[in-house]
């Protein structure tokens, strides 16, 4: 009981140290009026925005989210010198095209995330995630998703969607379950 009290004080914990900490870097003071003022931002701004927020899926394996991350990071800086060398090297035999990536995350977040981590990767953006209706009716799930995306050199298309698909979608799915 004590520990359901103590969540509804604090509905997003994360958020209300970040605001806690950014109140006090903004302010660039730890007098006792700050602290007492960010502790009042902290609690009083998530409960007053909780009722505006969509329920979203939960990190369910954030140790696996954790090593995403760096499996990210490292794509972006090798696509970054893939990209340097296209760009700055010898033939610039550049093949852009748009591809559809069918999308299995039934999420918003996670769906965004995707789209995110194709973005940051130089050399492809995110363009649009779209839905594809049998029927036009009204209240029907879509039966699948894609996500449409901009390739400034595509040499394989089904390797590039393997590639998404395995690299980045699927840890998607195990980290939030989903």
């Amino acid at each position: 009981m004590r520990l359901k009290a103590r969540f509804r004080l604090l509905p997003t914990p994360f958020r209300s140290v970040f605001l806690f900490i950014v109140w006090l870097l903004l302010n660039n003071s730890v007098s006792a009026g700050h602290l007492v003022l960010a502790a009042i931002f902290a609690i009083v701004i998530p409960l007053f925005t909780i009722s505006f927020r969509d329920p979203q899926p939960l990190i369910l394996r954030p140790g696996l989210a954790f090593k995403q991350v760096f499996i990210v990071l490292y794509d972006i800086i090798v696509a970054n010198l893939q990209v340097a060398v296209l760009i700055l090297g010898p033939s610039k035999n550049m093949r852009p095209a748009f591809v559809k990536v069918p999308v299995d995350l039934t999420h918003e977040m996670p769906i965004t995330i995707l789209a995110s981590c194709v973005s940051l990767t130089p050399g492809t953006v995110s363009a649009e995630v779209y839905p594809i209706l049998e029927s036009l009716n009204k209240g029907e799930q879509p039966k699948q998703r894609y996500l449409l995306i901009h390739v400034l050199d595509l040499k394989d298309e089904q390797a590039l969607i393997k590639q998404i698909k395995e690299r980045y979608e699927a840890p998607l799915k195990e980290i939030f379950q989903c």
